[in-house]
């Protein structure tokens, strides 16, 4: 079982930047990709960004240039720096682990953090 927590999120304005944490609990986290995923109301949930155990990284085009994935194994921790923060980036974040090491099967996903961006 694997638990994970996400914090950071907030309201910012257009422009400003946040960074997301995951924390991950039980052992094993340096071997599974992790990702993040964002939900706006009304829409359906779609990827935001992985990293692999290797630390190959992997955006969605939206976000890309914008937004950098990172991981801690040492603090069993994911982040996801966010600048030049849009309205259209408004969206409950959610971090998910893929215990198989793969960024495409994602296992376990935390609960959310919500993040609001006005212009």
């Amino acid at each position: 079982q694997v638990q994970l927590v996400e914090s950071g999120g907030g309201l910012v304005q257009a422009g400003g930047s946040l960074r997301l944490s995951c924390a991950a609990s039980g052992r094993g986290f340096s071997t599974y990709a992790m990702g993040w995923f964002r939900q706006a109301p009304g829409k359906e949930r779609e990827f935001v960004a992985a990293i692999r155990r290797s630390g190959i990284t992997y955006y969605a085009d939206s976000v890309k240039g914008r937004f950098t994935i990172s991981r801690d194994n040492a603090k069993n921790t994911i982040y996801l720096q966010m600048t030049t923060l849009k309205p259209e980036d408004t969206a409950v974040y959610y971090c998910a682990a893929g215990l198989k090491g793969s960024t495409s099967e994602y296992n376990y996903w935390g609960q959310g953090t919500q993040v609001t961006v006005s212009s």
